[in-house]
């Protein structure tokens, strides 16, 4: 157990799982889209359903899809900086089977029209769990440096992204592979213990059957934000 395990996030709001989370769980969406929002459809499920305008989980997601951070003093004035930032949203409810209750999915789209949807969890103390991408099962946490690739489901594919990981000499601590069917699209999921560059990043993404590469870079949330107390 680190310190903020114990002492939780640095943040805005009442609640590390309803307000620390949920911005976390935006902030996700929006680095995996990879280009500026301009729309989001957020439902909630469970207990952010039930209690979360009160502990502002619905202005912590917005404020996290535009790209605020748990300590964001902007958070409590998320809608009108969506307004400002030419983002338009709807917030509603849903209700999920077999779901940890403080989750949401969220839909977002961008000016060219790239879509993406998450559904993930937090899980207090500001941790957050994504379960599903575009309707594919996943499990990752942020708490890593984080690779999503979507790539044809054919051979060869994951071993040359593997290949080119190891020639970087980045050690991968977790990594899963995902698919609706075989012969479609595949997501895999790696997460490395080291940070990857933005020319890595684009060099995999030009990779033979690579569909599109996201990356999120947990340096970027070494604020004292509680994903980790090291120097990375």
């Amino acid at each position: 157990m680190n310190l903020f395990d114990i002492l939780g996030p640095v943040m805005v709001g009442p609640s590390s799982s309803h307000t620390a989370g949920a911005a976390r769980i935006g902030l996700m969406a929006r680095t995996l889209l990879g280009e500026e929002p301009v729309e989001a459809a957020i439902h909630l499920h469970g207990s952010f359903a039930e209690t979360g305008p009160g502990h502002g989980t619905d202005r912590a997601l917005v404020g996290g899809i535009l790209g605020m951070r748990p300590d964001d003093m902007r958070i409590p004035d998320a809608f009108q900086e969506a307004k400002k930032a030419g983002l338009t949203f709807t917030i509603g409810q849903l209700r999920l089977r077999d779901t940890h209750p403080n989750t949401a999915v969220v839909r977002l789209k961008s000016a060219s029209g790239k879509k993406l949807g998450i559904q993930a969890s937090s899980l207090g103390g500001g941790r957050i769990q994504v379960n599903k991408l575009d309707g594919i099962d996943v499990n990752f946490s942020g708490m890593f440096n984080t690779l999503v690739i979507r790539n044809k489901d054919e051979s060869g594919v994951v071993a040359g992204v593997t290949n080119i990981l190891s020639q970087l000499k980045l050690n991968v601590a977790n990594m899963s592979v995902n698919r609706h069917k075989r012969g479609g699209d595949m997501l895999m999921v790696i997460e490395m213990d080291e940070h990857l560059k933005p020319s890595h990043v684009q060099f995999l993404s030009e990779l033979p059957g690579i569909f599109s590469v996201a990356y999120y870079d947990k340096e970027e949330e070494d604020d004292g934000s509680g994903f980790d107390e090291g120097d990375l």
